[in-house]
């Protein structure tokens, strides 16, 4: 515990799901979480208070490129600095590829590639004036698989995994480390279609050799590590969180 202690950590997508699990988690190791999301973070806020902790909301729709630099300087402005920023938050829409719509397709990329990417850029403006910062970003499987009617998705995250790596190779030696979590599949909202299909639930339960769908509270550990300084050698990786998918 404490592995954070007077840090303040950035957490998009703080109200649901992994996001709600990270915050929680962090808070729990010393740090002020700073909550970004399009919808409440109440019940967020309302676990990190009753344990304790320390948490500032920020409501805002990340599909809104063009206000991320005046958001990351009212956090930095609210909270005194960033420290840590995970970006978590993602959407998701799936169609067969030869019908994708345009919209969903633009709506999926600006919140899973662009807005990170511009998150990261804001952010570690803060972290490399003053020498350090942790930023990690939520890659997927899908960064190294194609999926099944989610072009826009696989892409977005393709490109985060690649970005990340670009942005290691720039920054590491200015004390930010960057890095990647690619979750597997978990028990969450954005996979509900997924765990509704009988025949698809049963074919990915099948492949995993924990043997069974992971829970959010199960990536907070690697969450907690990539901000520490656990991992101040640990640059541009992507750490699979996936219950022995990939090595399948």
């Amino acid at each position: 515990m404490g592995q954070l202690e007077g840090k303040v950590a950035v957490v998009t997508g703080a109200n649901r799901g992994i996001g709600k699990a990270i915050a929680a988690a962090y808070a729990r190791e010393g740090a002020h979480v700073a909550l970004v999301c399009r919808g409440s973070p109440e019940e967020t806020a309302r676990i990190i208070e009753n344990a304790g902790g320390k948490c500032s909301a920020f409501r805002y729709d990340l599909a809104d490129i063009g206000g991320l630099d005046g958001l990351v300087k009212e956090i930095a402005g609210k909270c005194g600095t960033i420290d840590v920023l995970f970006n978590n938050a993602g959407a998701q829409s799936r169609h067969p590829c030869v019908d994708f719509p345009l919209d969903d397709w633009n709506r999926v990329m600006d919140v899973n590639c662009d807005a990170v990417f511009f998150l990261c850029r804001h952010a570690g403006r803060i972290m490399i004036e003053k020498g350090y910062g942790k930023i990690i970003n939520m890659a997927s499987l899908l960064s190294f698989q194609g999926g099944l009617t989610v072009p826009a998705y696989a892409a977005s995250k393709g490109a985060v995994m690649q970005f990340t790596k670009s942005l290691s190779n720039e920054w590491s030696k200015l004390g930010v480390n960057v890095n990647c979590i690619a979750p597997g599949y978990f028990d969450t909202e954005m996979n509900t279609a997924l765990m509704n299909d009988p025949v698809r639930s049963r074919q990915i339960l099948e492949r995993i050799p924990a043997g069974r769908w992971g829970k959010p509270e199960d990536i907070t550990g690697a969450a907690v590590f990539l901000a520490s300084s656990a991992s101040d050698y640990v640059n541009g990786i992507v750490l699979p969180v996936d219950g022995g998918w990939l090595g399948r």
